[in-house]
């Protein structure tokens, strides 16, 4: 796994060894990127559930001001910090370390906005989906000018609506699809 553009473009990432945690692809990622890549310089991302980190890597790579890392694995989180050290990233990159449901009340109450969401939970956790799709539909993190990005299963859809969040594309790539939402 590496980082596909930018600053750190060619770089090696880790990923914790076993099941636990699935990484974006480097394809995927290069497809998401591609799609939002007008505007990511000084942007501000959530990467959920991010597991490695490589989504989130891969914005601050390419001229994300901030992105805030939720992961509740301590083995993930570490992975996120070695590849964060590996890269000598500090300043931009905080990583939280608890639930995403959690998180993302933490950041709301620091009046924290972002530009991009994505999320990526545990395949088997489908109910992840609609619980931080739930509570973004309502939250101050989301602007009408913030993108919600989630990576599920070709199997699986979440779903069009969220209270004032729509989908309103998606890509599909293998077994995995990006689902973008919109607030309205």
């Amino acid at each position: 796994m590496r980082v596909i553009a930018g600053k750190y473009k060619s770089r090696r990432l880790i990923a914790p060894t076993g099941v636990e945690t699935r990484p974006t692809s480097d394809r995927l990622r290069e497809t998401l990127f591609n799609v939002v890549a007008p505007t990511i310089q000084d942007s501000v991302w959530l990467d959920l559930f991010a597991g490695t980190g490589a989504v989130g890597i891969e914005a601050l790579s390419r001229g994300a001001r901030t992105v805030y890392f939720v992961e509740s694995s301590a083995r993930a989180a570490r992975t996120i910090r070695g590849n964060l050290a590996a890269l000598a990233i500090g300043a931009g990159a905080e990583i939280m370390e608890r639930e995403a449901a959690l998180a993302l009340r933490t950041l709301e109450a620091q009046a924290i906005s972002c530009d991009f969401c994505f999320l990526d939970p545990p395949y088997r956790k489908m109910g992840d989906y609609e619980q931080v799709l739930g509570f973004l539909s309502q939250s101050r993190l989301v602007t009408p000018k913030s993108q919600i990005i989630a990576e599920h299963d070709k199997h699986f859809d979440p779903g069009d609506i969220f209270g004032s969040l729509r989908r309103h594309r998606t890509l599909r790539q293998g077994d995995a699809v990006l689902s973008f939402y919109r607030r309205e």
